[in-house]
């Protein structure tokens, strides 16, 4: 399905996620439940901020998912491949149900996008029936 109608179905069975962005690496805005092009934009700015940051306290390797969490809600970033989604919630969400939904829906938008075709592998060559 489409990046919209991925984020459309999110928000549909998770009555905890209030807005989210589905984004690539680059920061482009694939979809978004946000009203207005210039508040997602902003929105997966700040996103992709929360998550370089979280990156910088570890010496690992950048981090596939945060929750940051205040008073007023949460925000959520969950990375999978080249993809990422975004997403406000209520106060004290089921973190690991949030994650699970935003992580489905990563899935379900990533179905639609074009993937590479698999390699051929080289035929071994038939020995010869004699053996020479």
């Amino acid at each position: 399905m489409d990046a919209a109608q991925a984020l459309a179905d999110l928000t549909e069975i998770s009555s905890q996620i209030e807005g989210a962005a589905l984004f690539g690496e680059d920061g482009e805005v694939a979809a978004s439940t946000f009203a207005g092009e210039e508040r997602a934009r902003a929105f997966v700015a700040a996103a992709r901020e929360l998550l370089d940051a979280a990156g910088g306290l570890r010496s690992s390797a950048a981090p596939n998912q945060i929750e940051v969490a205040t008073a007023e809600g949460s925000v959520f970033v969950v990375r999978d491949g080249g993809r990422l989604i975004a997403a406000t919630t209520t106060p004290e969400p089921t973190v690991g149900l949030v994650f699970y939904d935003l992580k489905s829906c990563l899935r379900a938008a990533d179905d639609e996008a074009p993937k590479p075709k698999p390699k051929r592998r080289a035929r071994k060559k038939a020995e010869d029936a004699d053996g020479a």
